[in-house]
């Protein structure tokens, strides 16, 4: 993985939080997965259960990404932050 790679992902992460709009719950749930995949792999432990609908919405879209490498999911960040930029 590249240097620019991450470079361009650690900006992007600090960029996402001065957007104009905040996005909405589906984009979000993206960007976390997206985030989490690139920075941790794999997701790993238990779902959670019970009420926490939303430990398990964020769980469920990071299984998801489930092999997807970190250098794709650094760039798919990227272009999702481009995205809503725009």
């Amino acid at each position: 993985m590249s240097d620019d790679l991450k470079q361009k992902f650690e900006t992007a992460a600090v960029a996402v939080k001065n957007l104009d709009k905040k996005p909405d719950n589906e984009d979000l749930l993206a960007l976390y997965a997206l985030y989490k995949q690139a920075t941790d792999g794999d997701v790993t432990g238990a779902r959670p259960g019970g009420f926490d609908f939303v430990g398990g919405a964020k769980y469920d879209a990071w299984s998801e990404l489930q092999g997807l490498s970190s250098a794709d999911a650094m760039q798919r960040y990227i272009s999702k932050v481009e995205s809503l930029k725009a």
